[in-house]
């Protein structure tokens, strides 16, 4: 049976230095919001993977395993969208090795599981969350979902300006 842990006290599995442990856990997620738009989990609760290693030098090896499937509108057509995702962080806190190696996430040895999941989730994303790779998007001239749209659909196009004193001449 897999436990919700939002926040993870690292120190409370006891773990002798090179020792490790794997954990399946449910983390909460946020909504998260890309070009204005909110991207809320399918599953109120994602399960996780978390492996936690003690290392020998002090502090801890982290990595986290996900998948999830997030809820949102297309970036092109704004019709719905459904992208799944999945994800393999990882992570190293040892206190007093340097910046590279002070983990955002762990505090006074407690994991922040739920911030590293928003996180983590958010850097996977695609640069543009859409409904199917060949979503064609919206007409610019008048806002028609192309997906849908006869195949014929187009616009006449608005005269360069530039040829403007060419069709004031006349020529009689």
């Amino acid at each position: 049976m897999s436990v919700r842990a939002d926040l993870f006290d690292l120190a409370r599995l006891s773990l002798a230095p090179g020792e490790g442990r794997s954990l399946s856990l449910h983390a909460g997620l946020d909504p998260l919001e890309l070009s204005g738009e909110r991207y809320a989990a399918v599953a109120p609760l994602l399960p996780v993977e978390l492996g936690i290693a003690r290392m020998t030098s002090g502090g801890y090896s982290l990595r986290l395993r996900l998948e999830a499937r997030l809820d949102g509108p297309c970036m092109r057509c704004l019709e719905p969208a459904r992208p799944e995702v999945t994800v393999d962080a990882r992570e190293v806190d040892r206190p007093g090795g340097g910046e590279e190696l002070d983990s955002p996430y762990v505090t006074e040895g407690v994991l922040d599981l739920r911030a590293w999941v928003r996180d983590a989730l958010a850097l996977v994303l695609p640069a543009q969350v859409v409904c199917r790779p060949s979503c064609a998007g919206l007409c610019p001239e008048c806002g028609e979902n192309l997906n849908t749209a006869a195949p014929d659909h187009a616009h006449e196009r608005e005269p360069d300006p530039r040829w403007a004193a060419l069709r004031e001449l006349r020529l009689d």
